[in-house]
C-alpha cells in the first residue's frame, strides 16, 4: 500500500499544474463551507447575546418576540406603556438587584432615541458579558446631554461637544424639538449590536422635551424654554420597558411568574436568551439556504476533480499499460487512481482550513466591530467534524469513478492501449 501511495503522490506531482487548479478550487470551496458554518454558528450565539447579563426584560403584555424587537432592537412599537408606579414597585422586589427603565419613541435623523438612566451603561452588557465602553467622553449626567452609539457618530460625523435636536416619532419629517437641543457628551465604542445605532439621553430629558406637548403635538401658544424645565417635575409618568438583574438567577422563574400575574396592570417578563433564540428561528431558512449553497460549491469543486481525472485517463492509458507490464494488478491500478483523487481532496480541505484560519485572524475583529459576530477560536465543533467527514467521503466517492475506469481500461487494453 505504501508503494501505491508513493506512486500516487509522484503521479499527481507530474500533473501538478492541472491538479493544482482543481486543488485550489476544492480549497476555496472547503474554506467557504466551513466559514459559512462557523459564521452561522457564531452569529447565532452573538445574536442571542445581543443583551447579556440581563435576567428579564419587562414590558406591556404582548408577544415575547415583539417585546424583544422593541426593547432590545428598537424596532416596531410597544402596544402599551408601563406606569412608573408599577416599575417602582417591581424594582424594589426583594429578589431584584437592579432595574433600568427604557423609554422609546423619539429619534434623531432616523436613529432611535433611548431615554434611560446612567445605570444603563453600568449594567447593560452584550455578547459574553462585555460591558459598554466609551470611545470618547462619558455618560450623561444632566438633562439635555446625549451619548451616541458608534454608528450614529460615524454616519452623522458627530463628535463630543456637538449639538443635536430630536424629532418626535421615528420619521425625519415628524415635528421636532428644536427649542431644546442636546449636547453630545459621550460616544460609545462599537459593539455590533443595536446600541451602535442609538442616541441615549437621560430619562428626565424625555419628559423635559414634552412639557409643552399634548397627545403627540406641541401646544399652540405655549413654549417652555430649556432653561426653565428643571422647575418642573421631570419624573416620567410612563416608560416603555425595563431591564432587570437579579441577586440570584435561581429566582428568575419566581419573579417572572410574579410579573406575569401582576395585578396592577397587564405585564410580561421574558428571558432574553429564550426570546432571542425564538426570534432566530424565524431566520432558520436563510441560514440553512446559505449552508446548502456552500455545500453545492464544494460538490462543484469535487465534480471538477472528477472531470479532470476522467479527462486525463485517455492520456494515461500507455502509463497504465506499462504499470500492468511491470506487474501491477487491475486492483492496484484502481487503488492508485482512487488514492490520487483522495489525496487531492485531502490536500484541498487542508489548504481550505488554512485559508479559514488566516481569514478568521484578519476578519474576526471587523466582524465583531461592524456586525457584532464574535468568531470563536476553536479547532472543530462537532458539526464541523461532520462536514469534514462529508467532504472527504464525497471526495472518496468521486475518486472511485476514475479508479473503476482505470481498472476496466487496464483489463481491456492489456499491454497495447488503443488510442
Amino acid at each position: 500500500m505504501r508503494a501505491i501511495l508513493t506512486l500516487a503522490v509522484k503521479s499527481a506531482w507530474a500533473r501538478r499544474l492541472t491538479l493544482g487548479v482543481t486543488l485550489c478550487a476544492i480549497a476555496l470551496a472547503s474554506a467557504l463551507l466551513f466559514a459559512v458554518e462557523r459564521v452561522r454558528h457564531d452569529a447565532r450565539q452573538s445574536f442571542t447575546q445581543a443583551v447579556s447579563g440581563v435576567d428579564l426584560v419587562v414590558g406591556a403584555r404582548s408577544g415575547s418576540v415583539q417585546l424583544m424587537l422593541h426593547a432590545v432592537f428598537r424596532a416596531g412599537s410597544a402596544t402599551h406603556n408601563i406606569r412608573w408606579e408599577s416599575f417602582a414597585a417591581l424594582a424594589t422586589h426583594p429578589v431584584v438587584d437592579w432595574a433600568v427603565p427604557l423609554v422609546l419613541g423619539d429619534s434623531h435623523r432616523g436613529f432611535p432615541v433611548l431615554g434611560t438612566t446612567p445605570d444603563y451603561f453600568r449594567h447593560f452588557h452584550y455578547s459574553d458579558r462585555r460591558p459598554l465602553v466609551f470611545a470618547a467622553g462619558q455618560a450623561f449626567a444632566d438633562v439635555f446631554e446625549a451619548v451616541l452609539g458608534s454608528a450614529v457618530a460615524a454616519e452623522l460625523r458627530l463628535e463630543v461637544g456637538d449639538r443635536i435636536t430630536l424629532t418626535h416619532g421615528m420619521t425625519e419629517a415628524g415635528p421636532g424639538h428644536d427649542d431644546k437641543p442636546f449636547t453630545v457628551v459621550g460616544i460609545l465604542a462599537p459593539t455590533g449590536t443595536p446600541v451602535d445605532r442609538g442616541v441615549h439621553v437621560n430619562l428626565e430629558s424625555i419628559s423635559a422635551i414634552h412639557l409643552d406637548w399634548v397627545a403627540g403635538a406641541p401646544l399652540p401658544g405655549l413654549a417652555i424654554p430649556a432653561e426653565f424645565v428643571k422647575k418642573f417635575d421631570l419624573q416620567p409618568k410612563e416608560i416603555t420597558a425595563f431591564l432587570v438583574g437579579l441577586k440570584n438567577r435561581a429566582d428568575v422563574f419566581r419573579l417572572q411568574r410574579h410579573i406575569n400575574g401582576y395585578r396592577g396592570e397587564p405585564l410580561m417578563a421574558v428571558m432574553p436568551g429564550v426570546a432571542l433564540d425564538e426570534l432566530w428561528q424565524t431566520l432558520g431558512m436563510i441560514e440553512q439556504t446559505l449552508l446548502a449553497m456552500s455545500a453545492l460549491v464544494v460538490v462543484i469543486g469535487l465534480a471538477g476533480l472528477l472531470a479532470t481525472m476522467l479527462a486525463s485517463l485517455n492520456e494515461r492509458r500507455r502509463e497504465l499499460a506499462i504499470l500492468r507490464a511491470l506487474g501491477a494488478s487491475p486492483r492496484e491500478l484502481f487503488l492508485l487512481l482512487t488514492a490520487e483523487g483522495l489525496l487531492i481532496t485531502t490536500l484541498g480541505v487542508a489548504f481550505g482550513l488554512g485559508l479559514l484560519a488566516v481569514g478568521t485572524f484578519f476578519f474576526a475583529p471587523l466582524l465583531q466591530a461592524h456586525f457584532g459576530i464574535i468568531l470563536q477560536w476553536r479547532l472543530f465543533a462537532p458539526n464541523e467534524w461532520l462536514l469534514l467527514a462529508a467532504i472527504l467521503a464525497t471526495g472518496l466517492v468521486a475518486s472511485l469513478i476514475p479508479g473503476w475506469r482505470a481498472w476496466r481500461m487496464s483489463l481491456a487494453d492489456g499491454l497495447t492501449p488503443r488510442n
